[in-house]
């Protein structure tokens, strides 16, 4: 073959790759003959007797063709061609400088370092990624193996025979179609999802740290061979990863790529090598990443949740001060010093901001000038936010009262004993106001301060309550989210969370997202208390997640903002900050506002 030229265009130079159907050649595009533009160029050998078989086969490599012209991503080849020649069809494919993973595998002396294989996987989590959320479908490529990774010359993913990948429809099967070793049991049973190629991968990375060629052992039987045994150098970490996307049922395996994505980056953070990956600076955010509309920069450290009020945004920090900045540009208008720091969200009333501060007190402030105009104070310092309603100022104090403060007097009307502090911010609702302590004991008083039913969970409720008519929701330090009964207390469901959570619910349609410390972000059905997806942050999760159209927003201890589908749980972008975010975002007219603890406030496009 080599000498031939195809289509007076590609002259064949020599072949790398065979295959049951045909081969795979490298040739020179002739259509630029003064450089030496490399393609490969796959063929496709029609000698199937039966002419509806023979059509079946055209149609199913025109399939493959349609496919690709679709994909733009770096770690797919792009099509250049496709013609057909008396019973041979071509696919005219960019050329990959470099090695199949399955060939450096074997070339290798001895096992190949843990963090080029981490190196390797992100890159693979994102394009898979990339695949499973095409528009208008998801497609499933099928045949992950090392033999379909290029690794090209920059020491990058390539990914590599689409031939049997195929777009996603629910609850069709199709024929057993991958590679016997890599592929999961329901393939085998002519399901392929998304489920499918995590465990394609699972079964990738084990291939390249233990040098077990899976296609030689008994199906499934990757737990009869665990990485540690047999590559004492891999981390317990990354052998959990890889136990979890090779698990036998999909329900059990990650929930998306994106998700071992992240399980693969704590891995790598944990171990160090996080710092020698090549893929270490990869954004998920698009080209050129999430660029901030503004920031501000406090004193000290930003752990609260802002209000914005007409054009104004507020918010405190650990710098004993309240800001008021132009929401639209973050210009500084004009800050008021208590004597503690603050991380009471501030509430407006009025032409007022309340908020609490450290230093013991309920500040009140003209929105406009930021002068003060009264304060109240309690015995312990407020870390609680204040809630407006009857005329009152609702709340909590570490001096362990639940305060009802007299909006005109600036006076207590009445003071609720608590068995502790309480930090939880109070909600108002059919004329009662509920709030937690940090003992566990949950309470919901009347208007007149008087208890009339208690709960209690434990350990610490430190999260604050939201709900409807018929369920209120709360977290507890214990590691559950409740629901319960407005009118009497009574537990409705639980759901067991990994971790203690001190994050305040968010609630919309059916769901309710809250965080927790071991940091993932839930998104629970409310119907029936079944989790419907976790999402894998680098850290705990303290603040709440915000709901604006369809997307959620959440921030992590790990300094990054996330912006994630609220149905799927997806990833859509994050934005780093160089500090933790223990408050929750706020998201007015498409912008979206979080402060740090590396002292800055940020505003971000939706």
């Amino acid at each position: 073959m080599a000498g031939v030229t195809l289509a007076n265009r590609y002259s064949i130079q020599d072949v790398i790759g065979v295959g049951g159907m045909g081969s795979v050649y490298r040739a020179r595009d002739m259509h630029f003959p003064n450089v030496t533009k490399l393609v490969a160029v796959k063929e496709m050998i029609n000698s199937a007797p039966d002419p509806l078989v023979r059509q079946t086969i055209v149609q199913n490599f025109e399939r493959e063709a349609n496919l690709l012209a679709t994909l733009n991503h770096a770690s797919i080849p792009r099509i250049n061609d496709y013609f057909s020649l008396d019973s041979r069809s071509y696919l005219v494919l960019d050329f990959i400088h470099g090695k199949d993973m399955e060939a450096i595998i074997s070339d290798t002396n001895g096992f190949l370092p843990e963090e080029q294989v981490l190196g390797w996987a992100v890159e693979l989590c994102d394009v898979l990624e990339y695949l499973h959320r095409h528009k208008p479908d998801p497609i499933i490529f099928r045949d992950m193996k090392p033999s379909n990774v290029m690794i090209n010359s920059n020491g990058d993913v390539v990914l590599v025979d689409f031939g049997i990948a195929k777009t996603f429809q629910t609850g069709i099967k199709g024929t057993m179609i991958g590679t016997e070793g890599y592929s999961p049991p329901e393939q085998y049973r002519g399901e392929a999802t998304p489920s499918a190629d995590i465990y394609a991968l699972g079964a990738t990375i084990h291939h390249a740290l233990t040098r077990r060629d899976p296609r030689l052992e008994p199906p499934f039987s990757f737990a009869e061979r665990p990485l540690r045994r047999i590559n004492t150098s891999v981390s317990p970490e990354l052998e959990a990863v890889v136990n979890r996307a090779l698990e036998y049922n999909p329900e059990s395996r990650f929930p998306t790529a994106a998700d071992m994505k992240q399980a693969i980056l704590g891995v790598a953070k944990k171990t160090g090598a996080l710092g020698r990956m090549k893929t270490q600076t990869t954004p998920i955010a698009p080209a050129g990443g999430i660029k901030p509309l503004w920031a501000f920069k406090c004193e000290d450290e930003v752990r609260g949740t802002p209000t914005i009020h007409q054009g104004a945004l507020y918010i405190g920090s650990y710098d004993n001060n309240l800001y008021a900045l132009n929401a639209a540009d973050g210009k500084f208008q004009w800050k008021y010093p208590a004597d503690g720091g603050i991380v009471s969200r501030p509430s407006l009333y009025d032409g007022n901001i309340y908020f609490g501060s450290e230093d013991k007190r309920l500040h009140v402030v003209s929105a406009r000038s930021g002068k003060v105009v009264w304060t109240y104070y309690t015995e312990g310092p407020i870390r609680s936010s204040p809630r407006i309603a009857e005329g009152h100022a609702f709340i909590g104090s570490d001096d362990g009262y639940l305060h009802a403060v007299n909006l005109n007097t600036g006076r207590a009307s009445w003071r609720f004993e608590a068995a502790d502090a309480v930090r939880s911010t109070p909600f108002v609702m059919n004329d009662l106001v509920y709030v937690g302590c940090e003992t566990g004991d949950y309470y919901a008083v009347d208007y007149r301060g008087e208890l009339k039913w208690r709960f209690h969970a434990k350990r610490a409720i430190t999260s604050s309550t939201v709900g409807s008519a018929n369920t209120i929701y709360f977290t507890s330090v214990d590691g559950t989210l409740y629901a319960l009964d407005p009118k009497n207390g009574w537990p409705l469901w639980r759901f067991r969370l990994g971790k203690a959570s001190i994050s305040t619910p968010c609630i919309i349609d059916d769901f309710v997202f809250v965080g927790a410390a071991d940091g993932f972000i839930y998104a629970v059905d409310v119907r029936n208390s079944k989790e419907v997806w976790r999402y894998r942050t680098e850290h705990q999760v303290n603040g709440s997640p915000v709901i604006y159209k369809d997307s959620l927003y959440c921030g992590s201890v790990d300094g990054n903002l996330y912006c994630l589908e609220y149905r799927t749980g997806r990833l859509r972008w994050k934005f780093e900050t160089q500090g933790a975010i223990t408050g929750s975002p706020l998201v007015y007219d498409d912008i979206v506002y979080v402060g740090s603890t590396d002292h800055q406030v940020y505003a971000l496009l939706a």
